[in-house]
């Protein structure tokens, strides 16, 4: 792997200026700012491919991915023998900053959650055999994870799950019906929660395995949603045999390494929507007629939102420069990003009124029922609003905490 900087950590306009120099190398600028109605209108919330449209964005996506990590722009923040630059969290978003404004493939959500959902779990929890052999494919995207946790019978209440895993000598049977799965049909592993333990309290008796998604009992059937597509999956494992070395953490100690998944998860959603945030406010500019007092209001507002979610962001990134954790921040940000898409939906569907639902073939006008239909699925993903709402009555409040079972 090249090296494109000097040892040590960069200054930050030092660093988002070696990353520019470095993307117009490998990459296109995007079209400039302010060419309304050029391009792509595209604003869904989950994509609507087929199969073979999903694996063939994945694999433009990896190539570029790979391109980034083999010259020493991809495992940011990792360290040397991972392939990374051992950079503060910060500089993450430095780069994706300058990284926008080049034509680069989309990512889409496999490649966080592999990334920075995943790999920092394996990082924690990991033995050095599993680091050694799950982090380097996973921070190139040779290989690619999923979250296998949600269950039809447990809702949001992951520490209920119901997917057994056996113990047979140094393997394990797992057994179980997952659901909700982004991104299953182009994973090459499935990070499943399994209640190993049955007499165990809900929140014991709990194991972690990475799975691999074409083993023997795996099937993978896509659920179809209200927009028309199939972004999700359910995943049936029958009788799957996993070997004791693809168990992540101590038996038993699976709500643990769960909510380290889940933890990373939180912060990565305080950045969701504000991209068909800013989107919207350009369509209110946009309009060929005079905005209402209303619309007027409702784009004023949206813009400050957008602002408000970015610097609740940096508040984030903020603690993890100084070292700690953050605690109820990604808990708001994640509150506050999926308002944000509500309200999105608010001011679109007010300022285009029936041309929402009639696709007329105008650029940017019909395009935005998907965004209107996706947006709600973000108050049940990555920890139902609710969940959000208990971790800050509790952490923040000190409200009393719900009885355990």
């Amino acid at each position: 792997m090249k090296s494109p900087v000097n040892s040590g950590v960069p200054e930050p306009e030092e660093f988002r200026a070696q990353a520019r120099r470095w993307l117009a190398t490998v990459a296109r600028p995007r079209a400039a700012e302010g060419e309304w109605g050029s391009g792509s209108d595209s604003v869904a919330v989950f994509e609507n491919w087929t199969e073979d449209e999903e694996r063939a964005h994945t694999a433009r996506t990896q190539e570029w991915e790979r391109t980034r990590y083999d010259q020493g722009w991809g495992a940011l923040t990792w360290q040397q023998e991972l392939g990374g630059r051992g950079l503060p969290a910060s500089y993450e978003q430095l780069y994706r900053t300058e990284e926008a404004a080049f034509d680069v493939p989309q990512r889409t959500e496999i490649f966080p959650v592999t990334q920075a959902l995943v790999a920092p779990a394996i990082g924690i929890w990991g033995t050095e055999e599993q680091k050694a052999r799950w982090l380097p494919p996973m921070l190139r995207t040779d290989e690619l994870a999923c979250q296998l946790f949600s269950e039809t019978e447990a809702g949001s209440d992951l520490a209920a799950v119901r997917t057994r895993a056996v113990r047979d000598g140094e393997n394990w049977v797992l057994t179980g019906h997952k659901v909700w799965t982004s991104g299953a049909r182009v994973a090459t592993w499935g990070v499943a929660v399994c209640r190993t333990d049955p007499d165990a309290r809900k929140h014991a008796g709990i194991t972690v395995f990475l799975v691999r998604m074409d083993a023997p009992g795996v099937t993978i059937r896509p659920i179809q949603q209200m927009t028309g597509g199939a972004s999700f999956n359910e995943v049936y494992l029958d009788g799957v045999v996993v070997p004791d070395s693809d168990r992540l953490g101590p038996v038993g100690a699976g709500w643990k390494v769960t909510l380290s998944v889940l933890a990373s998860e939180r912060l990565d959603s305080g950045n969701l929507g504000l991209d068909n945030a800013d989107r919207a406010v350009e369509l209110a500019g946009h309009l060929p007629r005079p905005l209402t007092g209303g619309e007027q209001r409702q784009a004023a507002d949206l813009y400050v939102r957008a602002l408000v979610q970015r610097l609740i962001g940096l508040r984030v990134t903020g603690a993890l420069v100084a070292g700690r954790e953050p605690g109820a921040e990604a808990s708001v940000g994640k509150l506050y990003a999926t308002e944000t898409m509500r309200r999105t939906s608010d001011l679109v569907s007010e300022l285009l009124g029936p041309l929402l639902v009639a696709d007329t073939g105008e650029w940017g006008t019909y395009a935005w029922t998907e965004h209107v239909l996706g947006a709600p699925g973000y108050s049940i993903a990555g920890g139902t609003d609710e969940i959000q709402h208990n971790i800050l009555a509790e952490r923040v409040l000190g409200l009393p905490r719900e009885p355990v079972r």
